[in-house]
């Protein structure tokens, strides 16, 4: 498990803004919730919230739990009734400790074997990860997440915090030790290096569930006319197996080489595999099983005349979450 490093000093001291009493911040009084014997009550009201900066911030939904346990124990050794504000009080913690794991996992990720992609989510409702609106769906996409890669860590965080977490300036800059300006800077200059990347095509989940079974129809039955009506001139397709799944280290780009890359990977696959379709990630995606063994994930990013992405996430590590997530739902049944 990802441990993350002390900060330097005490980690109140890091926080004195959040929970002194002339803290700037919106005041959530939380006297109810000071005594130690509820502090688990408290901290799990903010549970999904922190999970869903830090996964965002990481894209690592493994790492991402172990930076809410990180900050559970934080909050669990501070002096609670000093807190004015715990909604801010936990976020401030879970910002820092997704700051300091980019910093560590960046020499990691420029050493990683092939394309790194995403960790896979299961967001549907009775997977514990519903999403509340259009905008959330976007921001918790493969192809949202991996664009946020292209942001340093401080541009990842002021954007997240300010444009899907609808936090202030004045509080991120509380939460980040800058200035609300200087958020506001570092909020517009990442939004102006993705504006032109993000998505602006939000297609209906019927009509990306049929062309993800078309896609795969066509690539099974190698009718290489099919796929090709399927993708954009501009397709690309991405593969991540780590190293530990034979794969495309490399994306592939165009319409023709994207659809020759699908007809051989299905050409060269001998074992039988199982089909099984799950809301990834706010879009439908097919699920690969291996004899219960969830074998790879394969999501698309649509635009208004077609396939413009796919995403194959074949990393068993990566694909270890998820199946966690479908084996608690299939007990629950």
């Amino acid at each position: 498990m990802w441990r993350t490093k002390p900060f330097p000093g005490r980690f109140d001291t890091l926080l004195s803004q959040c929970i002194s009493g002339s803290s700037s911040l919106s005041r959530e009084l939380v006297s109810s919730l000071t005594y130690k014997g509820n502090q688990g009550e408290a901290f799990e009201h903010y549970r999904v919230l922190l999970f869903s900066i830090a996964y965002r911030m990481t894209g690592s939904a493994s790492d991402a739990e172990d930076l809410v346990q990180e900050t559970y124990l934080r909050y669990q050794a501070s002096e609670s009734s000093e807190i004015v504000s715990l909604k801010a009080y936990l976020t401030t913690i879970i910002t820092r400790l997704a700051l300091n794991y980019l910093k560590s996992a960046r020499v990691a990720r420029e050493q990683y074997m092939g394309t790194w992609l995403p960790e896979p989510i299961l967001t549907s409702e009775d997977g514990g990860f519903p999403l509340a609106d259009l905008e959330q769906q976007e921001a918790l996409s493969l192809a949202f997440l991996r664009l946020l890669e292209t942001l340093s860590p401080p541009e990842r965080a002021v954007f997240l915090l300010h444009e899907i977490f609808e936090y202030p300036f004045r509080e991120i800059g509380v939460m980040l030790s800058k200035s609300p300006a200087t958020c506001r800077q570092i909020f517009h200059r990442a939004r102006q290096a993705l504006q032109d990347k993000r998505a602006r095509f939000e297609p209906e989940p019927q009509r990306q569930r049929q062309l993800l079974f078309s896609f795969l129809s066509a690539s099974q039955a190698g009718n290489m006319a099919a796929l090709t009506s399927l993708l954009v001139e501009s397709a690309v397709s991405w593969s991540d197996g780590g190293g530990k799944v034979q794969t495309n280290l490399k994306p592939i780009y165009g319409k023709l080489a994207v659809a020759r890359f699908w007809l051989s990977v299905t050409r060269k696959n001998q074992r039988p595999l199982t089909e099984t379709l799950a809301e990834i990630n706010g879009s439908p995606a097919i699920l690969f099983w291996d004899e219960g063994r969830l074998a790879g994930v394969i999501s698309l990013r649509l635009c208004a005349v077609g396939i413009q992405e796919i995403y194959a996430l074949l990393n068993p590590e990566k694909l270890a979450y998820l199946q966690q997530q479908l084996s608690r739902r299939r007990a629950q049944l």
